[in-house]
C-alpha cells in the first residue's frame, strides 16, 4: 500500500505499543528496496476519516501546569519522569507520521526522513515504556500535557511552519534538556535511564538536523530568509520562548548555524 495512507493509518492507531511495531515495520518495508521504487505518492492530499491522531484512554491529558513534578530519587518519582520522557517519545511518533501524510508536495526524500524519525521515536518509546514497567508502572498510568499536539495542531496548514516550530523548536528543547535530566538519573543509580537518553540524545540531534534541513529547503523555495523569518513564525503561532540553557554543541551538529545560536544567546 502507498506509503503515505500507510503512515495515516499508523497514526490513527491507538494502542502504543501497536502504533510503534507499526511505525518500526513502516519504515522498515520503505527502505527494504530502492527508494524511487517505493509505493509512494507525493501529490495525494489524503482525508482522514477520523481526527487524528489516535490515542489510547490514558493517560488522562491535563494542562502543563498541573502535571506534578517528581523527585527522580525515589521509585515513584523515576517513574513518573520516565513517564513524562515516554510520553514525548509517543507524541513524537505522532508527530513524525502526520508529517508524512499531511503535506503533500514535498520532494520524496522529506516522507523517508519522517518515516526514519517515525521509527526511531518508536524504539525510543519502547525503551522507555520496558524500563518504566521495570518500576511497576506502565504508559498511561500518570497524567500528561499536550503540548507538542497542540503546535501541530497550530502548523497543520503550514510545513514551512511546522519545521520551524516542532523540529526545530520543541523537540531541539530536548537536546538542552537531556544532559541534565542523565545527570538526574545517575546521581539516583539510575543508569539504564541514563543508558535509554544517551540513544535519545543522538538521535534526536539528527532529527532536529532534519527539521532544519526542510525549513531552509522551503524557505529558500518560497524566498525567504531563515533568520529573519523564525522569530516572525514564533509570534505568530505562539509557539514557546526557549530559554538558557542550551546545548550548543549539540544545537551546531544538529544544522543549527551561528547566526541562529547567537539569536538564541540573545
Amino acid at each position: 500500500m502507498e506509503l503515505r495512507t500507510c503512515a495515516l493509518q499508523a497514526l490513527l492507531i491507538r494502542d502504543p505499543q501497536e502504533k510503534a511495531q507499526a511505525a518500526r515495520a513502516l519504515h522498515a518495508r520503505a527502505t527494504a528496496g530502492e527508494r524511487d521504487a517505493a509505493p509512494l505518492d507525493t501529490a495525494a492530499v489524503l482525508i482522514p476519516d477520523t481526527d487524528p491522531p489516535g490515542r489510547p484512554e490514558r493517560p488522562r491529558l491535563v494542562e502543563a501546569v498541573k502535571v506534578a513534578s517528581r523527585s527522580p530519587f525515589t521509585v515513584e518519582g523515576r517513574a513518573a519522569l520516565l513517564h513524562a520522557i515516554a510520553h514525548i517519545e509517543f507524541n513524537a511518533i505522532n508527530l513524525a507520521l502526520d508529517a508524512v501524510w499531511r503535506f503533500p508536495g514535498m520532494p520524496r526524500d522529506f516522507y523517508f526522513d519522517w518515516l526514519q524519525v517515525a521509527a526511531e521515536e518508536a524504539l525510543h518509546f519502547s525503551m522507555l515504556e520496558a524500563h518504566l514497567r521495570e518500576h511497576g508502572k506502565q504508559y498511561g498510568d500518570f497524567d500528561a500535557h499536550d503540548g507538542l499536539w497542540s503546535m501541530a495542531r497550530r502548523t497543520e496548514g503550514d510545513v514551512l511552519a511546522r519545521m520551524a516550530l516542532v523540529p526545530r523548536t520543541l523537540e531541539a528543547r530536548g537536546l538542552d534538556a537531556t544532559p541534565p535530566l542523565q545527570a538526574k538519573f545517575a546521581k539516583a543509580g539510575d543508569q539504564r535511564a541514563v543508558e535509554i537518553l544517551a540513544v535519545i540524545l543522538r538521535d534526536e540531534v539528527g532529527h532536529v538536523r532534519i527539521g532544519n534541513r526542510w525549513y531552509r529547503h522551503l524557505c529558500l523555495e518560497r524566498g525567504l530568509d531563515p533568520i529573519a523569518l523564525y522569530p516572525e513564525l514564533v509570534e505568530r503561532f505562539e509557539a514557546p520562548r526557549l530559554r538558557p540553557p542550551f546545548n550548543l554543541e549539540a544545537r551546531g551538529e544538529a544544522g543549527f548555524s551561528p547566526e541562529e545560536i547567537a539569536y538564541l544567546s540573545s
